[in-house]
């Protein structure tokens, strides 16, 4: 199987729920485990939030993209922002790091993204936004 879906809409936290819906949705063809399904979800919720939070600091005109892909046995994630992007990507992969603390932001969302994919990348820079690429195995419910 391989098939995609693209969507883009604009950074508002009423939407995270909707992408969380929309990414749950997609991997069901590949009839994957309750784990799976929650582990897609909150990938894809944490991605989101930074864009909201940090890409455009709750600026509800941002634009996010969200592409899913489904190959074989595998699901591909790509989030992009076109927001402020990120200075120092390797100290905002850091558990427990946040530029936002004022916001009592626990600093885990990458440790999170990262524990739930089978590969992630990131590629930012500073006015130029953020790209996330996550492979997600799905493993197929018995």
């Amino acid at each position: 199987m391989n098939d995609f879906v693209h969507l883009t809409f604009n950074a508002s936290s009423d939407n995270e729920q909707f992408i969380r819906t929309a990414a749950s949705a997609f991997a069901l063809r590949l009839n994957p485990t309750v784990q799976d399904i929650y582990e897609v979800k909150t990938i894809v919720s944490e991605a989101v939030t930074n864009c909201i939070i940090h890409a455009y600091e709750e600026n509800k005109e941002g634009v996010i993209e969200v592409q899913m892909s489904i190959q074989d046995d595998e699901m591909n994630i790509y989030i992009k922002d076109f927001g402020c992007g990120i200075d120092d990507i390797e100290q905002a992969m850091e558990p427990m790091y946040t530029s936002k603390p004022e916001k009592e932001r626990s600093g885990l969302g990458f440790s999170i993204m990262q524990q739930f994919s089978d590969d992630m990348t990131v590629k930012s820079g500073k006015g130029e936004g953020t790209e996330i690429r996550i492979k997600k195995k799905i493993k197929k419910e018995e």
